[in-house]
């Protein structure tokens, strides 16, 4: 029998060719956030994001996923549960699923799998052991490293607007040394955004629908072999209602009143917006260069309070990120009973309340709640309400601050956002 690390590592391969999203060592936060999306539409059941990015060793986590997290993501591959999976897949092979077709438009048209359990694919092959696997892992992972220093191929590019959303990006490139007809242009974090060009074409254009900082890959036969970074600005802040495939957008002035920032429920319902049975998710973003402050040496405070609870929104599940390049910060709030649903991220630090106490991020959202985070030396405070409540003193990683989104279960007001560390300094009170 295989040890359950080893069908994990299959599992994640299984998943990089049913999404058709290639390399997972390239997913970003918006990658695992799509995902928790589309495991929910198919499962009914909600993995966070966060979890996600746990499972596939992106924050760092000493344990298994627990069994849940097992069964309900090999349910979405098109399994009963771990334990069919387990007997499915003891033959050592890794089964691919079918992705979905990428459309002309490089949409795909869904990505739900065809099971075929009893003519498996044979993707990779990967050796019994652990440290075997292991290798096979890092060789797979070294393989896809970019080489942007490629000098056979050039790829850069031009927004079409230098802030505001949604943006279409101008990629030239030049392909014409590809040993074969397989050149792919790939945004950096949707990979069913994913297109195919042709190494005689000298031009493309992506557009781009959530304000971030991403990477934009020129693949070539499967590697990466040039990648330059892109920061789609937002043009201040940005009201959106998530969904896919394109979001929602709303105003500033539609927000912005008596000195908050807050979607009023009438004006989401206007466009045909529905609360129940699942209420939306409202996302407040703000993406700019603020100039050289990172995550280990900053302030930031904000008051914020969730206006929705009705329904499926009973929790009234809350995040703050702070957005930084290639990762992020997030506090999560909530209603006091519903601590057991958060997670807490700060760059490579992760928690999560199935794991731990994080009773203190549970709060009262009758009126707003404030919070704030300091940063220095690689450790870091957190309070709510002036109440220090969590303190990080591991893993926190060095990474410029590009932005700020926060998001609100059905829908949220804010207060005021300050960030500073002595030499930038941002403040907002709408």
């Amino acid at each position: 029998m295989y040890t359950d690390e080893f069908l994990i590592e299959k599992t994640k391969k299984l998943f990089e060719s049913n999404t058709g999203w290639g390399d997972s060592e390239e997913w970003t936060n918006q990658d695992f956030m799509i995902l928790s999306e589309k495991i929910q539409e198919r499962t009914g059941v909600a993995l966070s994001h966060v979890t996600l990015k746990r499972v596939w060793g992106k924050v760092k986590y000493d344990s298994l996923p627990n069994t849940h997290t097992l069964d309900t993501l090999v349910r979405f591959l098109g399994y009963e549960n771990w334990r069919d999976f387990k007997s499915q897949n003891g033959n050592g092979s890794t089964v691919a699923k079918t992705a979905q077709p990428i459309g002309s438009n490089g949409i795909h048209t869904g990505i739900k799998p065809v099971v075929n359990k009893g003519n498996p694919v044979l993707k990779r092959v990967l050796f019994v052991g652990v440290p075997v696997v292991l290798i096979v892992v890092v060789l797979f992972f070294n393989e896809s490293k970019p080489n942007v220093a490629n000098s056979n191929y050039s790829f850069s590019s031009k927004k079409v607007v230098s802030e505001g959303l949604p943006n279409s990006v101008i990629f030239n490139f030049d392909a014409t040394k590809a040993p074969g007809d397989s050149v792919i242009i790939q945004q950096s974090w949707d990979k069913h955004l994913q297109v195919k060009v042709s190494k005689y074409q000298h031009q493309h254009t992506s557009i781009y629908y959530y304000p971030d900082y991403y990477k934009a890959k020129l693949i070539v036969d499967g590697k990466i072999v040039s990648m330059h970074r892109l920061l789609i600005k937002s043009n201040g802040w940005l009201p959106i209602v998530v969904q896919s495939p394109v979001p929602v957008y709303f105003n500033k002035e539609d927000v912005m009143t008596g000195g908050k920032m807050a979607l009023p429920l009438d004006k989401i319902l206007a466009r045909n917006i529905k609360m129940q049975p699942e209420p939306p998710t409202v996302m407040y973003s703000n993406v700019k260069d603020f100039g050289e402050i990172y995550s280990d040496d900053f302030v930031f405070e904000t008051s914020v309070k969730d206006d929705y609870h009705e329904g499926a929104a009973i929790c009234q599940l809350a995040k703050l990120y702070i957005l930084c390049e290639g990762t992020a910060v997030g506090i999560p709030l909530c209603t006091k009973g519903c601590i057991s649903n958060v997670d807490l991220l700060f760059t490579n630090f992760y928690t999560s309340g199935k794991q731990e106490d994080l009773s203190a991020f549970g709060v009262d959202f009758n009126s707003f709640v404030k919070v704030r985070v300091e940063s220095k030396n690689r450790k870091a405070k957190i309070f709510i309400n002036d109440k220090l409540v969590y303190s990080v003193n591991k893993d926190i990683i060095k990474s410029k601050i590009i932005g700020f989104d926060f998001t609100f279960q059905g829908t949220g007001s804010v207060d005021y956002v300050k960030m500073s560390n002595g030499k930038v300094n941002y403040e907002d009170n709408f």
